[in-house]
């Protein structure tokens, strides 16, 4: 009846949405209270973002850890939550009004944050809905929002201790600005593209009337706000000028000339105009030489008051056309040459952006970094792999002041407040204020409007979404955490900052261990992006997409239409059929299965489908076990287990032990490795064909049977349970079936006890008697290809006697030899005999061969064959395959295809040619024996 009811296929699309609503209804994955604490912080992803690859292969990852550790016994809380994204919803919400015919400041600032409210409570839950797609097991109800009461609570309680203690300022300095967004952005939201640039040259006159001095720009119309001209100090050509004063060109100023060893003496002229307001090393080079900072830009990048009349109000790049102009008029322009550089755009708002002197909010980060190096240094935080220490030290050791201010509506507005004198006053409330600093009510006061950076509320993530600043009961179970799961690109933003403030609030490291993953990139080692139409939807691998539909989905809004073509016949190329639903499952493994140290992961979905067909294998291999084991009595009948029964689990004991040793090492690549060849070769190609020999039997008896019953399903259920971590949706669906033929209790696989290994099921007697019938089986199978031998045609088996074992090992496999090789006997000869068998019957052949593997075990098998028709054939095979190999290895052997061909083509030829030699040496070796 069990199998009856079991779908003869296996479709994913049947069996996740069933279990993702039962999980969460019978809230599973809540904290037990009991056992060991494991916690750990799911990063918040936007709130405005939706699932993307990143996202699908990080929390597979975390996910697997959480439900690893679940199930054995620890208690256990994945925090999840989002980020409320303060430039990306900002500009969500002004598109929207927009579209509506209503701007940002015409509604005012009240209004404005309360329709951004109104669009989080609409559309702000969709990356959530996704990621429960890939069943993350997370108790939904402590989701988090950082822009909730408690969390903003927490937030501003930072930056009120920090300001208190002076780690906090406000300070005119050189920031990223967006001119579009006009709000200083972090590094993270600046993107260096790749471009070509243009160097201007301008002569820059002497006053003494002498000469003058060539500087080569990429931004002519900054030199409004040169301050002075650099020089190399050893540069033999500029020496004697040094601290002599030059004409700025469109000015009525001087400027002097400096030394200074950053200058480069072999780029451009080897002068360099310096623009502390507009140039971050310029900037820091002016705080050397002390030089007055001139900002000449707006904060929409136009022109301001500090330029000549004729320039004020232009645009910063119809100042830059303006000035070549005037200065090509008045000689004083060379030439421009082009050049490759980087240009600096905001990621949000796609502008080029500009370094702009503002005042800003800044911490002062090296007070906070020291003890976050430290506690690295010291082994109590540990990075895994360990080379990502580096990268940590190298950015913490030269850490500049944060700033963590920017001018939006939409984050935690400062907790500051000012007076006519611009003084500054800090604290919850006015009121707070008010009482803190003992003002008069009647004194004028004026909330600062910026809001805070928002890597600054999640710097507060593993201690505010557990209570913090209050002492809570989750705060003092949960925190730290047991390990944090990111990407190698915000060591600097994320993790570095919930460092510092771990130790700086809670006195405590924020988690015990970083595991850092690498970039998911697309087959060829390309970054997915919008621009380059090679970005693939997690959701699209679980559910399918057809062609039309994916090609529509990759070609709209495109930022640079004429790219259509190539990424239309680039999606046709790889995916001519659209993309086959794989399902949850098949994604997570293949996840799984990617996660290496490097830096990069190639993603390849044809991984993906062959995951999918792993997932079809064990559907079909329960459907066998179900076959033979339904309605049988499993659990009183007296039981006797085969030399394969006691085999199977023993090695599923290796199996378990490499599977704990993996989890603890964050080797998911050779977790998915050990648990598919374990569930592929050795319980589904092996184990079951070796039982159909017990099961078919006639001579079996009852206690045999049963035996043999029991080990299938015993075994089927504890790699279910061993799978649960990555595959959850097919584990789960297949245990609820097994689960009562066994009398196991329990709702849910989620909160069955992991495997554990059992020193007494290891069998070694059994392992190495089943490991001697495998490689005699696969020497046959392999005699079978090699003289093109079909299945159906049976043949003698003879082995050399060697020893005792041998024979005890025929004797205990001899059944599953027969069967698994095609065989009508299989014998142990002396040396003599075996010598003998060489038949002068034109119709039978005998092939010689040696397994290296049983330490050079001779075997041979009688083919009835015709021999001379063999010999022809052999020779025929090696001529032809002797063509193709030295084709391949003239191919590899010239040095101008090796070093211009891609590394990847040249492996695949490598390996194929390989391949090619070890085919040719069997042919030979198959000819030899047989050849007169």
């Amino acid at each position: 009846m069990i199998l009856a009811l079991m779908e003869k296929t296996y479709e994913p699309s049947t069996i996740e949405a069933h279990w993702l609503k039962f999980w969460e209804e019978q809230q599973l994955a809540k904290p037990s209270g009991t056992g060991t604490p494991y916690c750990i912080m799911m990063p918040p992803p936007n709130v405005t973002g939706s699932l993307h690859m990143g996202h699908g292969f990080q929390q597979t990852l975390m996910d697997a850890l959480i439900r690893y550790h679940r199930m054995l016994g620890d208690n256990t809380l994945w925090q999840a939550g989002t980020d409320h994204a303060g430039i990306a919803t900002q500009m969500v919400v002004e598109r929207r009004l927009e579209a509506l015919g209503q701007r940002r400041l015409g509604l005012g600032r009240e209004a404005f944050v309360k329709k951004v409210w109104e669009w989080k409570e609409e559309s702000g839950s969709t990356i959530t809905q996704q990621i429960r797609r890939l069943g993350a097991s997370v108790d939904w109800e402590r989701e988090r929002f950082t822009m909730d009461e408690p969390f903003s609570k927490a937030t501003l309680e930072a930056f009120i201790r920090l300001y208190r203690e002076g780690l906090i300022y406000r300070g005119q300095r050189l920031v990223n600005w967006d001119p579009k967004l006009k709000t200083a952005v972090s590094d993270l939201e600046v993107v260096s593209e790749e471009a070509l640039g243009k160097l201007y040259y301008i002569r820059y006159p002497l006053v003494n009337g002498t000469g003058h001095l060539t500087i080569a720009t990429s931004r002519p119309e900054t030199l409004f706000g040169d301050v002075a001209v650099a020089v190399h100090p050893d540069d033999e050509r500029f020496k004697s000028l040094i601290g002599q004063m030059l004409e700025l060109p469109l000015n009525n100023r001087q400027i002097p000339i400096i030394a200074d060893d950053s200058i480069a003496m072999d780029f451009g002229t080897g002068c360099v105009k310096i623009t502390p307001a507009h140039d971050f090393n310029d900037y820091e080079m002016g705080l050397r030489h002390q030089l007055p900072m001139i900002n000449i830009l707006t904060e929409e990048a136009h022109l301001n008051d500090q330029v000549p009349e004729a320039y004020r109000g232009l645009e910063r790049y119809e100042a830059r056309k303006k000035a070549v102009a005037e200065l090509e008029q008045l000689g004083l322009f060379e030439k421009v040459e082009n050049y490759q550089t980087k240009i600096p755009r905001s990621s949000r708002s796609d502008v080029v952006v500009e370094p702009l002197l503002t005042y800003q909010w800044f911490v002062k980060a090296k007070v906070l970094a020291e003890p976050a190096l430290k506690v690295v240094k010291e082994g109590k935080l540990k990075f895994i792999p360990e080379n990502w220490e580096n990268t940590y030290f190298a950015w913490l050791e030269n850490i500049q002041d944060w700033c963590i201010s920017r001018q939006l509506w939409w984050g935690h507005r400062i907790p500051a407040w000012f007076d006519a004198d611009k003084n500054i006053y800090v604290g919850h409330t006015e009121a707070e204020v008010r009482e803190y600093y003992q003002l008069d009510p009647s004194f004028s006061l004026e909330q600062e409007t910026d809001v805070l950076d928002t890597w600054f509320s999640a710097a507060l993530w593993p201690s505010a979404t557990l209570g913090w600043p209050e002492q809570t009961p989750d705060l003092k179970t949960f925190y730290p955490g047991s390990v944090l799961i990111t990407g190698f690109d915000i060591i600097f933003f994320w993790v570095a900052r919930m460092v510092m403030f771990g130790l700086k609030f809670m006195d405590d490291i924020p988690f015990k261990e970083v595991y850092i993953t690498g970039l998911i990139r697309d087959s060829h080692g390309q970054k997915m992006s919008k621009s380059k139409g090679n970005v693939l939807d997690p959701l699209d691998l679980i559910d399918g997409i057809s062609l039309d539909d994916l090609l529509a989905k990759r070609c709209s809004n495109l930022m640079q239409p004429e790219m259509r073509e190539s990424i239309e016949e680039n999606t046709r190329q790889e995916f001519p059929q659209g993309i086959k639903a794989c399902g949850t499952d098949a994604l997570r493994f293949s996840f799984c299965a990617l996660a290496n140290t490097g830096r990069d992961i190639n993603f390849n979905f044809e991984l993906t489908e062959s995951y999918r067909n792993f997932c079809t294998k064990i559907w079909n291999a329960t459907r066998f076990v179900l076959m033979h084991t339904e309605n049988q009595n499993l659990n009183n009948n007296p039981l006797e287990f085969s030399l394969a029964d006691r085999w199977i689990k023993s090695v599923l004991q290796t199996t378990v032990q490499k599977v704990h040793q993996h989890f603890k090492e964050y080797r998911f690549d050779l977790l998915a490795q050990s648990l598919h060849e374990f569930i592929w070769y050795e319980y589904c190609d092996c184990y079951l064909e070796y039982s159909k020999v017990t099961l078919s039997s006639s001579e079996s008896t009852p206690a045999q049977l049963a035996g043999t019953r029991r080990t299938l399903v015993e075994v089927l259920e504890t790699i279910l349970r061993l799978l649960h971590p990555v595959m959850p949706f097919i584990s789960e669906e297949i245990w609820q079936t097994l689960a009562p033929m066994l009398e196991i209790k329990g709702s849910s696989i989620m909160l069955q006890p992991y495997p554990l290994y059992d020193e007494a099921q290891r069998d070694t007697q059994a392992e190495a008697a089943i490991q001697w019938a495998k490689w005699v089986t696969i020497d046959v199978n392999q005699r079978r290809g090699v003289m093109n031998i079909p299945r159906s045609l049976k043949l003698d088996l003879y082995l050399l006697k060697r020893d005792t074992q041998d024979e005890l090992n025929l004797k205990q496999c001899k059944a599953f030899i027969l069967k698994l090789a095609g065989l009508n006997q299989a014998e142990i000869i002396s040396k003599a005999d075996f010598n003998n068998l060489q038949s002068i019957s034109k119709t039978t052949v005998t092939s010689y061969s040696t397994i290296k593997e049983l330490g050079g075990y001779s075997t041979a098998v009688q083919v009835p064959v015709n021999k001379e028709e063999e010999i022809e054939r052999l020779k025929k095979q090696i001529e032809k395959l002797s063509i193709e190999q030295k084709k391949y290895d003239s191919k590899l052997s010239n040095e101008a295809f090796v070093s211009k061909a891609p590394p990847a083509v040249v492996e695949a030829d490598r390996k194929l040619l390989q391949e090619m030699n070890e085919s040719l040496g069997k042919l030979r070796a198959a000819l030899a024996h047989i050849q007169p």
